[in-house]
């Protein structure tokens, strides 16, 4: 079972205590003659995924309703259609994911989140592979958004990567997080025109790719995951597809951590697919080379073989200054240290040892 979150953070915005939300379904349902006998503890269940029987889904939205004063549907506190979180328009993703990262802020214990698997691990990357896109990403109402405010977010996502690389992710977590709910949200919930949204989707992204980081550096697989899927949601939203590839790239690299090498195939192709001319060479290089890594993990040697040509050929071609922030990760080296682990995996040791050292070398210069 997956915690609602969604129920969790409108509970908590309407200013409710469990207890208090029990109390009021309790006397709905008395006053209808559909008495019930909930407590806090009932509550609790299903913030950590049980669903309420019968009519009481209904009730909760009415509550919450009047509340808020603004319409609450069964999507909103995580009690629709179970496939309803797919393809979900843009309001209703940005509702979904601030609803996380204010779990996440409050401290609510999210680590043991499961990993989404099977269809449901796939389909965020087929989304952002396949139409529909956004025509029109502009919002009218709320306090305007600027490009000030865009250059913030991206000053932000610089800073927290410096700070995850200097310190770790559990030290960097809670504070891109922090900064996630008390200045992304209010410009996600702005006004903004469809250049200006889509600049600043692809800033929260960056920002949502970093908090996935932290939680993947955590051992927090299921929360990084889902970061991870927003940031590519984002990227989606801002048309951004060199940014897609690299959300892409992040997601491949988790799935080789957890050996799922098929999928780590298919993301790696995905994103080599999609992103077409747009990927930058030093990210083709990667998507290449962890391509390489599975196949060698499945011991398919031809094809591990193949892709190590091509993360070699395609390397020659990366100019760091052309590259995007993001793909600083590539340093001297770092091709040659990975090329030595899929060889390793093959069992060809003489090479492997030989790209090791290549790669030491690579690094002493580089220092």
């Amino acid at each position: 079972m997956e915690p609602n979150i969604l129920l969790n953070a409108l509970i908590h915005e309407a200013g409710m205590s469990r207890a208090g939300l029990a109390t009021r379904i309790n006397r709905l349902g008395h006053n209808s003659g559909k008495p019930t006998r909930y407590d806090h503890t009932s509550v609790g269940r299903w913030m950590k995924g049980q669903r309420p029987r019968g009519y009481v889904p209904e009730i909760i939205c009415e509550l919450l309703s009047e509340r808020l004063s603004r319409r609450i549907t069964l999507e909103d506190i995580g009690m629709g259609r179970p496939d309803s979180t797919h393809g979900a328009p843009l309001s209703g993703f940005i509702a979904r994911a601030t609803a996380l990262w204010r779990s996440d802020q409050e401290g609510r214990d999210l680590t043991d989140t499961p990993l989404i698997a099977g269809l449901n691990a796939v389909a965020p990357v087929w989304e952002w592979e396949n139409p529909p896109d956004d025509t029109d990403v502009s919002r009218p109402s709320g306090p305007r958004v600027g490009a000030e405010d865009v250059t913030m977010l991206r000053t932000a996502r610089r800073h927290y990567e410096s700070m995850y690389r200097q310190v770790g992710g559990v030290t960097t977590r809670v504070r891109v997080v922090r900064f996630l709910v008390e200045h992304t949200v209010p410009l996600l919930r702005g006004s903004y025109s469809d250049r200006t949204g889509r600049n600043l989707f692809r800033a929260a992204g960056g920002l949502a790719a970093i908090a996935g980081l932290c939680g993947y550096d955590s051992d927090a697989h299921g929360l990084a995951q889902r970061y991870f899927h927003q940031a590519l949601r984002l990227a989606k939203a801002s048309s951004d597809r060199r940014f897609g590839g690299y959300v892409v790239a992040l997601l491949v690299n988790q799935a080789m951590f957890l050996r799922e090498y098929r999928q780590a195939i298919g993301f790696a192709e995905a994103g080599l697919r999609s992103a077409g001319s747009h990927i930058s060479p030093a990210l083709r290089t990667d998507l290449f080379v962890m391509q390489a890594k599975a196949f060698a993990g499945m011991k398919a040697v031809r094809d591990a073989h193949h892709c190590m040509a091509l993360a070699e050929q395609t390397a020659t071609r990366i100019r760091r200054e052309d590259e995007p922030p993001e793909t600083e990760y590539m340093q001297p080296g770092l091709l040659e240290a990975q090329l030595a682990e899929a060889l390793i995996s093959l069992g060809d040791l003489e090479p492997a040892r030989e790209y090791a050292e290549e790669a030491v070398r690579a690094q002493g210069v580089s220092s």
